[in-house]
């Protein structure tokens, strides 16, 4: 089978590889070398890639769209025999004749990994070639390649004789081998397209072999430098399928609009085949019907179709007022292809189709270069692409993902506002494609093309994207993408690969691409830049600076960063800072945060506890890039990350901004690009501490990308001590739309009123103080009040009152300036930067503790020097009745901000825009992680209730999704499972909280505000530096780094730590802070927390809060009005 192309002038090297590749398909090899070690040899008797489609019978199963609906559709999928060997060398000469016995194989799932299943050792690297992560040859592979065998019986239905018979293989990696009874059929190696052969001659009756030989690396291999497990074997679905003799081969489908943007353009074209052996009269049908069955258009013609030739059928259709396909309101059609012989329907091809129109065009609005902005119209309106990138991964099986997965994964971006998806780096299954066009995902549809671990130097021996004896194999995956998914709505824009080099080989791609696209799709690639082979600039991980910057110069095309908020851990900063930019300027039309889920592998420790493995887990000394492939916004197990809270608002389709909120006006403006605000109910509620005050609901006829002020009666407050006064707005849908249910809240918006009143002072009787100040200890003492600090420990190591301690076995009150590095921190260098924080959180020294009298208070004043050189003064001031205050005072040191540089590869692993070495001083400038103090309360309270803001963890640079109020959890619920422990479980802007349980209350309320964590493990427990019985991190890239392994400090790499290894403790640590710097998220191997969400060690810093025991939670009220 061959395809026809249009009629574009196409170069002559572009010409020269189509014609050769079709020989190389039905080639053996000319060069002598096997297969997988042939760079030239990319498949071997493999079907020409096509639309992804299914043969049916009759129009009523045809409208299903269910393959396995279909009489012609055998899935191969369950267990099957399997033989592995660690070398090639080792495999039996017979191994692929089905006299061989397989009595004694192994068993194995399909499809799923081998590596998972216990075969082999499951590798991942970065940026580095697995088999070589040094200074790589390509194409030369390991003598030591692994190879998996595959075998299964099966038979072909009787009522299939007489018609054509096809394997396909969704998916296998890497030099995939394919024998039916004993007969090599072909070869194939672009791991993420399917492979599918046409399989007739090889056939008998009853019984049929299949085996699949599988090797782990092939020269294929250096351009699937992915960042995500390099595992091997079957990842897709494995299935028979039949079509007649005479039948559709492939079809294209234009379904655009006029320039009204309301009336469709529907083109069809239809190649039919012959493979009988005669020339017969066909009549080929169409039926277009919409979402109740209704046809709207249809034709049919007549072609004489010549054996081992194509005749294709050309249609075309104008619609009046069709109902358009956007991610808002993905409206599709129902496309029917009917093919009929002598009268007789032999074949009905069904295929979604979407209406809409893609252009990059300047608009009126000039920009500051003084020129038109240049932007991105999808059905006429400048969208923004609020995406995530998505690789395949299931923690069970590896890369193999069911549909049930898909669906959960694409109804949790629905859910928090996220309207595209960027396929990194390899196209998906075709079923993920389907799920897009139904549920309205704009899909960045990417080739299976990353050399990685070559770079992007242009010289010989450089880039393979600028290697011409690699053209073919970039060629041939840039078709596989392109043929299979072009009939799809939901596709939007093309890409070229990712992260290898550009140069010849990306020139040739992309005039491909741009010669085949009818539908006017941008093709884009990262590292083209600002070259001309890419129709929009992609960059990576720039910085919200960055993004103003350019936004308000403008650019000569659409900028949208392909990857950035990198989401390693407990990440996710800065994101609303950089969609402030990009809702202010056209030409930025959003991002894809990196990535969507934690790869972690499901395992079992030798307690049976079970833990999400990483790289470094599996075999001895492998090549390891530890948890950097831990990078998604959802744990592997599909548990949202606390910071999707924050992806859901900054992407929130409706906004709200404050006018004059004395007066009670705010702007409402409609985001949706197609959707009038209409169809949501607006609810407001102007509250008084967490009391509704006033509220109300309100229907807004708003069209799309407009604004209204509205007016709320914020007038007649009476503003009370200790209360604040907030307008809190929730946006729900009246009816279910998709998979978004009915009353689901779709965004929400929060505003302190400037509304409030002086606290009053607090006074209080009780039996009298006395201090006491002897050897070690000073205390403060009466027959209500116990209150003991040890001189020599530095600690507060008793306060008890009635009678009640509330500090848990002497860990009491103690400085506390470190927090346990998140991952972001490990790739900045701040753990070691900054390790003097750490240090100065427990070798803290007493320069001085007094006590005195005022009044019927006491107040005790320690001042600790800190190995930072600065100092930090505590003041507790304690009342007759037990109530304490503890005010803090943090001086300034002037220390010097110790460099770290990141290695040569990392700085070229990625460019970002916006990098500036000038900058260097800034970035190194000496911080404190957190100014706060730490203490443990007994287990039993373990009952949480706050005032700020929750209910998820949040931080300084992360906190916009999360609302101010009150709410209930218990210090266990405050954890959250990071594949790697780090920090977690904080809270920002609190104003009280209250921890209880067993008989025992304690009130904390913050002078003005305070941040808190308070959680049933220690700060230690969370640090890998402390973990000192996990090894390091260690890469493993070569012989050399293995032997001669440096000796390092604590906090240089992180350890090798899982959730297995937290426990719950029996205590309830609370940390109380100031501040505790951002998470920081532009990337995580570079950039540090942005300045502004830092505490700069230069400055002096006071705050304060209350200790109030037995305060119970309907005293809180009454409590928090007063100044202590």
């Amino acid at each position: 089978m061959k395809h026809f192309f249009k009629d574009k002038g196409l170069i002559g090297g572009l010409i020269f590889f189509l014609l050769n590749i079709a020989l190389v398909n039905d080639a053996t090899g000319q060069s002598g070398k096997p297969y997988w070690q042939d760079v030239q040899v990319v498949a071997i008797n493999k079907e020409l890639p096509r639309s992804s489609f299914m043969s049916y019978g009759n129009r009523a199963t045809a409208l299903t769209s269910r393959y396995e609906k279909s009489p012609y559709y055998r899935l191969l999928n369950g267990v099957w025999k399997f033989y592995f060997v660690d070398s090639y060398k080792k495999l039996p000469a017979n191994i692929t004749d089905p006299a061989f016995d397989a009595s004694d194989w192994n068993d194995i799932t399909v499809p799923g990994n081998w590596e998972v299943q216990g075969y082999g050792t499951a590798i991942y690297t970065n940026h580095g070639y697995e088999f070589k992560p040094r200074n790589p040859q390509p194409p030369l592979l390991p003598e030591d390649n692994p190879v998996g065998v595959y075998r299964r019986d099966f038979t072909v239905p009787d009522d299939w004789r007489g018609r054509d018979v096809y394997l396909h293989i969704a998916g296998a990696k890497s030099g995939l081998y394919v024998y039916v009874n004993g007969q090599e059929v072909g070869y194939s190696e672009d791991s993420k397209n399917p492979a599918e052969f046409l399989v007739n001659r090889y056939l008998k009756p009853g019984k049929n072999v299949l085996t699949l030989k599988i090797f782990r690396w092939s020269t294929s291999s250096y351009l699937e430098c992915q960042d995500f497990w390099r595992i091997s074997g079957i990842e897709r679905d494995v299935f028979l399928w039949s079509q007649p003799k005479i039948g559709v081969n492939d079809y294209r489908i234009v379904s655009t609009l006029d320039d009204t943007y309301q009336n469709g353009i529907f083109r069809l074209a239809v190649d039919l085949k012959n493979h009988s052996e005669k020339a017969k009269e066909i009549e080929v049908a169409y039926e277009l019907l919409d979402r109740n069955n209704k046809v709207v258009a249809t034709a049919n013609d007549r072609l004489n179709v010549i054996p081992n030739r194509i005749a294709t059928a050309s249609f075309e259709k104008k619609l009046d007022n069709v109902k358009t396909w956007n991610a808002e309101h993905p409206n599709l059609y129902k496309l029917l292809m009917t093919v009929k012989e002598d009268g007789k329907v032999t074949e009905v091809i069904p295929q979604n189709v979407g209406f809409r129109r893609i252009e990059i065009k300047p608009i009126e609005q000039l920009a500051g270069n003084g020129k038109p902005y240049t932007v991105l119209l999808f059905n006429g309106q400048p969208i923004k692409f609020k995406g995530v990138n998505i690789h395949e991964h299931n923690p069970l099986t590896g890369h193999y993902v069911t549909e049930e997965l898909m669906r959960k994964d694409i109804e949790l971006m629905k859910k928090n506002n996220l309207n595209s998806v960027r396929l990194a780096h390899y196209p998906q299954d075709r079923r993920f494609y389907e799920l897009c066009d139904e549920y309205g995902l704009y899909v960045y549809d990417e080739a299976n093309i990353e050399s990685h671990g070559m770079y992007y130097n242009l010289r010989k021996g450089g880039t393979l994207g600028n290697n011409p004896e690699w053209l073919k194999p970039h060629m041939e995956r840039t078709m596989n993408m392109y043929e299979r998914n072009k009939n799809h709505p939901s596709v939007t824009i093309w890409s070229l690969g990712n992260e290898a080099g550009n140069g010849y080989n990306f020139y040739q791609t992309y005039l491909y691409l741009k010669s085949k696209e009818e539908m006017n799709r941008p093709v884009n690639y990262e590292r083209a830049q600002w070259e001309w082979n890419s129709d929009m600039y992609v960059p990576q991980y720039p910085s919200a600076q960055w993004l103003e910057q350019i936004g308000k110069t403008g650019s000569d095309r659409p900028v949208a960063p392909s990857e950035y908020a990198h989401a390693m851990g407990n990440s996710t900063g800065n994101l609303w800072d950089q969609w402030k930019a990009i809702y202010k300027y056209p030409n930025l039309q959003g991002g894809y945060i990196w990535d969507w889920v934690d790869q972690g592998i499901l395992a079992k420790d030798e307690y049976g506890k079970e833990f999400y493995a990483y790289d470094g887990d599996f075999g001895k000394n492998m090549p390891s890039d530890g948890n950097f492939l831990c990078n998604g916004i959802v744990n592997p197990d599909r548990t949202p990350h606390p910071a999707m809270a924050e992806v859901k608002y900054v992407h929130q389709n409706v906004g709200f901004e404050a006018i004059d909120m004395t007066n009670g006006k705010f702007r409402v403006t409609n985001r949706f690009y197609f959707t009038n605000l209409k169809e949501f109910m607006i609810s407001y509620a102007v509250k008084a501490n967490n009391k509704i005050i006033k509220g109300n609901k309100m229907s807004l006829d708003l069209a799309p990308q407009q604004s209204q002020e509205i007016t709320l009666p914020v007038d007649g407050l009476n503003p009370q001590p200790g209360v604040v006064y907030l307008v809190d707005f929730d946006v729900t849908t009246i009816r279910r739309d998709g998979v978004i249910p009915a009353g689901y809240s779709i965004a929400q918006e929060q505003f302190a009123l400037p509304c409030s009143a002086d606290k009053l002072d607090y006074k209080t009787r009780g039996p009298k103080l006395t201090v006491s100040d002897g050897g070690n200890c000073l205390k403060v003492e009466s027959r209500k009040v116990n209150f003991v600090f040890d001189k020599k420990s530095g600690l507060a190591i008793s306060y008890k009152v009635d009678g009640v301690e509330y500090f848990n076995e002497g860990f009491g009150i103690q400085p506390n300036f470190w927090r346990a590095p998140n991952d972001n921190d490990y790739g900045n260098g701040n753990p070691k930067r900054l390790e003097i924080w750490e240090i100065s959180s427990r070798n803290f020294n007493v320069a001085s503790a007094t006590a005195e009298t005022a009044g019927d208070n006491v107040v005790v004043k320690v001042d600790y020097k800190l190995p930072a050189g600065n100092h930090f003064q505590i003041t507790y001031k304690i009342y007759p009745d037990g109530v304490m205050n503890v005010a803090t005072h943090f001086t300034p040191t002037y220390l010097d901000g110790m460099k770290i540089g990141i290695s040569e590869a990392t700085a070229t692993a990625t460019f970002s825009p916006g990098r500036d070495n000038k900058n260097v001083s800034v970035r190194d400038k000496m911080v404190v992680p957190r100014i706060g103090v730490r203490f443990r309360l007994p287990v039993a309270m373990n009952q949480l209730e706050y005032f700020g803001r929750g209910p998820q963890e949040n931080y300084w640079d992360r906190k916009q999704g999360c609302l101010i109020g009150q709410y209930k959890s218990t210090a266990e619920d405050e954890y959250f499972p990071y594949i790697r422990p780090q920090e977690n479980g904080h809270h920002c802007d609190t104003r009280w909280i209250s921890l209880s349980g067993n008989g025992k209350n304690l009130l904390i309320v913050a002078d003005n505000e305070m941040e808190f964590n308070a959680m049933r493990n220690s700060i230690e427990d969370f640090d890998s530096g402390k973990a000192t019985g996990r090894p390091y991190q260690w890469n493993n890239f070569t012989a050399k780094e293995i032997e001669n392994r440096p000796h390092i400090g604590s906090y240089d790499k992180p350890r090798q730590t899982h959730i297995n290894d937290i426990a719950p403790r029996d205590f309830i640590e609370v940390c109380i802070d100031l501040k505790q710097q951002g998470v920081a998220g532009y990337d995580s191997w570079y950039s540090r927390p942005e300045p502004e969400y830092t505490l700069p060690a230069d400055q002096d810093y006071n705050w304060g809060f209350t200790l109030i025991p037995a305060a119970s939670t309907d005293k809180i009220q009454h409590k928090i009005k007063y100044k202590y």
